[in-house]
């Protein structure tokens, strides 16, 4: 399941409760375009903003209504034995792999990092995918940590940030991991805007944001790099350039929230305060995009 594309759906929510009706029809929209594998409660699914039970429940409504297709979901908290709380209710629903960030409030140190990943490899049953994600977390993963950490039980891929655009200095950056770490554990890349670049480059998965929503257009960029065309694969994420733009403007996990709700798969108001929707002049032109781009 590490490997391929792996589409990180949004998590509707009000004020009050989740969107339980919404968040199952993007799951089963993920199901008829039949993508690799789907993450749910990732950055774009909101989860440092959700309860412990809404998390349980998001990850059972993800199992059930997934179908063949298996789930990872993400159990980041700010202490580990929230973690291990989030580990247990995660494998009771059924899930066939984790997401763990190194959440944090005080900086972390690499050596309480690699404890983390230490004690929750202890409490799994199933893969662990390790996320890198600093712009979030403002932890810089160094490749030598990345290879201490690859080497214990369940560790099955590491999600790192996106790669240069150009592709020797892509292929440089994951060789250079790819060095430090054990064969059978995958290198996903996420940062849609490189993501083609990064499949051309030798990395296993695309853990895709625009996947979540749309993943035909996800999949044909996956399945175009998977078979080495290049040119084909660059063609289709150049194409989606305004998107990339819109993403840089104003974050990826708003755009992807306005663009659900203009397609009517969300109600409006979908993302978790102090989070606010696109304003009206960046939701216009995102409605022009979306018109232009015909994504599916």
């Amino acid at each position: 399941m590490f490997s391929g594309l792996s589409a990180f759906p949004l998590t509707p929510v009000s004020e009050s409760a989740l969107d339980e009706a919404a968040f199952v029809r993007l799951i089963e929209r993920l199901v008829d375009a039949g993508v690799d594998s789907i993450c749910a409660l990732g950055s774009t699914g909101s989860y440092p903003y959700l309860t412990r039970a809404e998390r349980a429940r998001i990850a059972r409504l993800a199992v059930e209504h997934a179908g063949p297709i298996p789930v990872m979901v993400g159990v980041g908290a700010l202490r580990t034995r929230d973690v291990l709380d989030l580990v247990h209710d995660a494998q009771q629903a059924g899930v066939r792999g984790v997401l763990l960030a190194p959440v944090s409030y005080q900086l972390l140190l690499p050596d309480e990092v690699y404890g983390l990943y230490e004690a929750v490899s202890r409490s799994l049953s199933v893969p662990l995918c390790v996320y890198d994600n600093p712009r979030t977390t403002r932890f810089e993963f160094s490749d030598a940590l990345h290879g201490r950490i690859a080497r214990l039980p369940h560790v099955a891929s590491i999600k790192i940030p996106a790669v240069p655009l150009d592709p020797d200095a892509a292929r440089e950056r994951v060789a250079r991991l790819r060095a430090q770490i054990p064969a059978q554990v995958t290198i996903g890349v996420s940062g849609d805007a490189s993501a083609a670049q990064g499949l051309l480059a030798g990395c296993e998965a695309w853990y895709s944001v625009v996947g979540g929503l749309f993943p035909r257009t996800a999949l044909a960029i996956t399945r175009a790099a998977q078979a080495g065309d290049a040119r084909q694969a660059a063609q289709q994420s150049e194409r989606l350039a305004p998107l990339w733009a819109l993403y840089r403007q104003c974050g990826s996990v708003r755009v992807m929230a306005a663009a659900a709700e203009i397609l009517g798969l969300a109600q409006a108001g979908c993302l978790p305060l102090p989070l606010r929707p696109l304003q009206a002049q960046a939701r216009q032109e995102l409605e022009s995009v979306l018109a232009a781009l015909q994504l599916g």
